[in-house]
């Protein structure tokens, strides 16, 4: 897992903790066993390694507004 966690620095993660934890935000790094991610406001969330289910990398899909016909 920390390999995986390791490739995906820079780039925009969810992070499942089971139930109802899961986590977005940009992948700042992975030290100690703890990874670091910086929200969509701007916090720092810390979360332990240990407690880690799944790491998904986001794919952002294009939005286009408007009427669906």
């Amino acid at each position: 897992m920390e390999e995986i966690i390791r490739s995906l620095t820079g780039k925009k993660i969810d992070v499942n903790c089971g139930h109802s934890a899961l986590f977005r935000g940009e992948n700042l790094g992975y030290a100690n066993g703890v990874l670091t991610v910086k929200d969509e406001y701007g916090k720092t969330v810390f979360i332990d390694a240990t407690r880690i289910i799944a790491v998904t990398e986001v794919s952002e899909a294009s939005s286009r507004p408007g009427f669906v016909g």
